[in-house]
């Protein structure tokens, strides 16, 4: 069910719309040269800005939305709305001037994004300090699979949700379920959260019964295999539903060739700025300390599973078991200079050229030996599903502390996990984001950089 309207909330997106249309008139009036006499310039601009945040769901921001998804919201529309104004300028108007209109949009977004990430971040800090804007909900499930749900809500109050009560559904779950209907009527509950592999088909039906007929928003929370395959994408065959697995943003073409110049301009900065004085340096150092080639190259496993050559600063001895075993802490094989670049992720820039040639992209789930893939293919649920996108340098896994070596299941369990959200949540918006986490993450020190 979707999110119902509660308390002040439904004024928000209209005033936040109104606010946009007088931002845009506003600023074309100051920096576009326009007849005073006519209107319909503005008046065309106000209905393209609103059907193209109509089309994007520029105003669909929730309490749980992320910033990042509201940045990448915005690009799009400043793109698309740009387009736009190009057009009509061109056809209405004889003095039609391309860079007033792009400033004139530029100013727009930018004082538009100001006012609403003010309103976002203003609205988390009014929940906190007054309690208002809050939901009201409770939790049904076994005490386990509720748990970080639970922790979630008691430790993020600025997201606006008060937990009342949790009913564990543990042990005697029919009077439970009647004891928690009685509560949701009684204490004039919003939101009911219900954890789905402790419920039956039967009192899925009966909580959703009970939901839809007292007008209380019902969600669910799958369990981990669940949470793998979660994305579910509805289409349709004429009239006949049909249901996609999961949808794969990249799949896209439009989304493919934006993904695709970003790499081939990223990797041509780095080849150009960095590997083509550091390559010759790191040559006289490394060949000088120990016997072999400056590049180890190495067969990994890219898109749709085929293989390609992966390049990197050889950062050990020569050995047989380089293409077998993974690198573990204070392994003997590395060597002194091999430890420091390692440490700071140098080792790894020769993939640019990986990327440049088209095997790899900047981001990506990590690519992993050939004989590792084979291992874990058979070992991990869904681990294959990483093999639908390029391959990157570094990924979201990355950036949520799981690379280097694998030492338990859930480190390999987790990567698959944060890659599977990455492909069907990939924005550019995203990839620039989890780059600059890298760069943080490189500088700080990454434990687990090895």
């Amino acid at each position: 069910m979707k999110t119902k309207t509660g308390r002040y909330s439904g004024y928000i997106r209209p005033f936040s719309f109104i606010l946009d249309l007088i931002i845009i008139n506003v600023v074309s009036v100051y920096l576009m040269d326009l007849d005073t006499h006519s209107l319909i310039y503005p008046l065309l601009i106000s209905c393209v800005w609103f059907l193209i945040a109509a089309n994007l769901g520029f105003y669909e921001v929730y309490r749980y939305t992320k910033v990042i998804s509201i940045l990448n919201c915005a690009f799009k529309q400043g793109v698309v709305f740009l387009l736009f104004c190009l057009a009509i300028a061109f056809f209405y108007s004889d003095k039609f001037d391309s860079k007033e209109i792009v400033l004139f949009t530029c100013v727009s977004l930018a004082i538009i994004l100001i006012f609403k990430l003010f309103i976002y971040y203003f609205l988390k800090k009014y929940r906190v300090l007054f309690g208002g804007n809050f939901r009201t909900v409770v939790l049904l499930g076994n005490a386990k699979n509720i748990a970080p749900l639970q922790h979630f809500f008691t430790e993020n109050p600025d997201y606006g949700y008060k937990l009342e009560k949790v009913f564990d559904l543990g042990h005697d779950k029919k009077s439970h379920l009647l004891e928690s209907f009685d509560f949701v009527l009684q204490n004039e509950i919003d939101e009911i959260y219900c954890s789905m592999s402790d419920l039956t088909h039967q009192q899925i039906s009966d909580i959703t019964y009970f939901a839809d007929n007292n007008l209380k928003t019902l969600k669910f929370i799958p369990d981990e295999k669940q949470i793998l395959s979660r994305n579910f994408v509805f289409e349709y065959y004429d009239y006949i539903p049909v249901i996609s697995l999961r949808n794969i943003v990249l799949d896209v073409t439009a989304n493919k060739v934006v993904k695709r110049v970003f790499d081939i301009l990223f990797s041509a900065v780095i080849i150009l700025a960095v590997l083509s004085w550091l390559t010759p340096i790191l040559a006289l150092i490394i060949k000088r300390e120990s016997k072999g080639p400056l590049f180890f190259v190495q067969k990994r496993n890219g898109l749709n599973y085929k293989e390609f050559n992966c390049y990197k600063f050889r950062s050990m001895e020569l050995n047989d078991q380089a293409h077998l075993n993974q690198v573990s802490k204070n392994d003997k094989r590395i060597t002194k200079t091999g430890r420091f670049i390692r440490k700071t992720s140098i080792d790894e820039l020769p993939q640019f050229f990986n990327v440049f040639l088209g095997d790899m992209s900047v981001v990506g789930p990590r690519p992993h030996m050939v004989s590792h893939t084979e291992m874990y293919a058979l070992k991990v649920d869904k681990f294959m599903v990483r093999h639908f996108i390029k391959p990157g340098i570094t990924g979201l896994a990355q950036t949520k502390g799981f690379r280097g070596e694998v030492e338990t299941d859930d480190d390999i369990i987790n990567r698959v996990k944060f890659d599977i959200f990455y492909l069907e949540n990939w924005s550019i918006l995203l990839d620039i984001k989890i780059i600059f986490n890298t760069i943080y993450n490189t500088i700080k020190g990454d434990e687990k950089a090895y």
